[in-house]
């Protein structure tokens, strides 16, 4: 193969979106370390990546045990389990997510405190504990609380595709060897469906960070809330938005090639 040959295969392979953005993140870091005004922008905001990826990460972990549980319920023989899943999954996806993040901060909220009252009515009466207040419970629990709730009924869906793509074959072969459900699951279906899996739940990761945005609107102090109260007192709305939306780029556009990674070396490994 000759030198410009070898030069044409090159320049077909490269990915043109990624230089695109490789671009755009060079120009924006450029803005941000040479400009006094999004340095300041910068400083301000960056305090609100933290709360943004605690409440995702934690969010996403509770998420997907409980869509985990979910999804077993989903498949499993007994029907009153899987009619009560498909009905929590049904309902949960129907409702959009800020106008659940509300009922949560708004409603769920003050009836938990009250149900946890009434039930400990007589360890409060003793002195044991202490009644709970609505103001307690903190807006950043409430928020996560929601998106776990939320983003379970999707991620329940992904496990139930995983673990259905499974060949009954194997099941069947496996329980006739004398395996138990739990161990049939552990080591045989679970393996397997982690690879159909793996994929739709990272992109569902990077989804959350991005609707982790929505929290700002019970006053949460993540990259958009920061970002809002930065632009109301300043009036820089250009820059601003400019730099949130480079925090957000940044995070998102990492995990997502961090995602396609995994599923090549996942894919590699099968192959192997």
């Amino acid at each position: 193969m000759s030198h410009r040959t070898r030069r044409t295969s090159l320049f077909s392979r490269l990915p043109y979106w990624l230089l695109a953005i490789l671009l755009l993140f060079v120009l924006g870091l450029w803005a941000i370390t040479s400009d006094q005004t999004y340095s300041g922008i910068f400083a301000t905001l960056s305090g609100g990546v933290l709360t943004t990826l605690w409440v995702t990460f934690v969010a996403f972990i509770a998420a997907t045990v409980l869509g985990l549980l979910i999804a077993l319920a989903r498949t499993s023989n007994i029907r009153v389990l899987r009619e009560i899943a498909t009905f929590y999954i049904e309902i949960i996806r129907g409702i959009p997510i800020l106008v659940f993040l509300f009922y949560i901060a708004f409603v769920a909220a003050p009836a938990m405190v009250w149900a946890f009252n009434w039930t400990m009515a007589p360890f409060i009466d003793w002195g044991w504990l202490a009644p709970a207040s609505v103001r307690g419970f903190d807006f950043v629990w409430r928020a996560i609380f929601a998106l776990t709730i939320c983003y379970s009924a999707f991620i329940a869906e992904i496990f139930r595709a995983g673990i259905e793509a499974v060949g009954r074959g194997q099941i069947e072969a496996a329980r006739s060897l004398g395996l138990s459900r739990w161990h049939c699951f552990r080591f045989i279906v679970f393996p397997q469906a982690l690879r159909t899996i793996l994929p739709p739940l990272g992109n569902d990761f990077v989804s959350m960070v991005k609707d982790s945005a929505l929290v700002s609107a019970l006053g949460v102090q993540d990259i958009t809330q920061l970002g809002k109260l930065s632009a109301s007192s300043s009036f820089l709305f250009f820059e601003t938005y400019n730099v949130v939306a480079f925090l957000y780029l940044t995070m998102t556009i990492s995990l997502s090639l961090l995602v396609r990674w995994l599923e090549r070396a996942l894919n590699r490994r099968v192959r192997q």
